[in-house]
């Protein structure tokens, strides 16, 4: 029995999600234009890579390399559950392919952990951008067990400051953080290391701030909820409602209900 679900979600480098649970079914050798970054959350999945023997599972990451084949099957009774992002070609470079092909699996709880609130996130499209900022962190960690040196680093507050002035320029339409990068010449992980030592916050959580602060605004205006969360930046009224609740301990409808009128009308003389 399979159970399946794949999607494509709305944050760059990524092409597709799959999170799946097969019984019996065995791949046979295959191979993708992206690459592979496997968690296997049950059981434990065995496969042939480069004509040596693998195994996936318990707290291992595995990254299969672009245009490589393999094939993949349950190495114990039960099958197996995984989660899976197939990233664009890109998104890690290329003279890392041989040390993926020697090395597959990585041992690092913590990048686990963020690869996994990675998956979590992408449930829920008004929260790319989240993941966005944590994909960024664990590309950089990746390539770092796979061999590659750690860049020299530029000034980070530096780094910080000015991504936030853009962050500014951007509340409501947003900014992806990979156009961020490119516009500021920083890499995208340093953008939010820095930006996170700098302000004690990641990137969207600081825009996500600023749009509860906007919706503060014209809630005091009278505008209806959903023209509230439209004119702040949220996804819809729901993502408005989570976030203004978790920052200001109320939701938008009581806060709105609350509130003195913006014009109120002026006290009768005394007489």
């Amino acid at each position: 029995m399979h159970r399946l679900e794949a999607w494509r979600p709305p944050l760059h480098g990524v092409t597709e999600v799959l999170h799946a649970h097969f019984d019996e079914h065995a791949y046979p050798m295959h191979a993708h234009d992206t690459w592979t970054v496997l968690l296997v959350d049950d059981g434990a999945v065995r496969y042939d890579l480069d004509r040596h023997q693998r195994g996936a599972y318990g707290q291992l990451i595995t990254v299969l390399p672009p245009h490589v084949p393999h094939n993949g099957t349950s190495a114990r009774p039960g099958g197996f559950r995984k989660r899976v992002l197939y990233l664009e070609h890109d998104q890690l470079p290329a003279h890392l392919i041989g040390a993926t092909v020697d090395t597959p699996a990585i041992t690092d709880r913590a990048l686990h952990h963020t690869i996994s609130r990675v998956h979590r996130l992408l449930r829920t499209p008004a929260e790319a951008p989240a993941a966005e900022d944590l994909l960024a962190v664990a590309l950089a960690r990746l390539r770092t067990h796979l061999g590659e040196p750690p860049a020299p680093r530029p000034d980070g507050r530096a780094a910080a400051h000015a991504l936030r002035d853009l962050l500014e320029e951007h509340i409501i339409d947003g900014l992806p953080l990979a156009t961020a990068a490119a516009i500021l010449h920083f890499d995208p992980a340093h953008l939010v290391r820095s930006f996170h030592r700098e302000f004690g916050m990641a990137p969207h959580q600081y825009l996500i701030s600023r749009r509860v602060d906007t919706a503060r605004r014209l809630i005091l205006t009278g505008q209806p909820l959903r023209a509230v969360a439209a004119g702040s930046g949220f996804h819809d009224q729901p993502h408005l409602n989570r976030h203004f609740k978790r920052i200001l301990g109320i939701s938008p409808g009581r806060y709105a209900t609350t509130s003195a009128p913006s014009n109120p009308a002026p006290a009768s003389p005394a007489t």
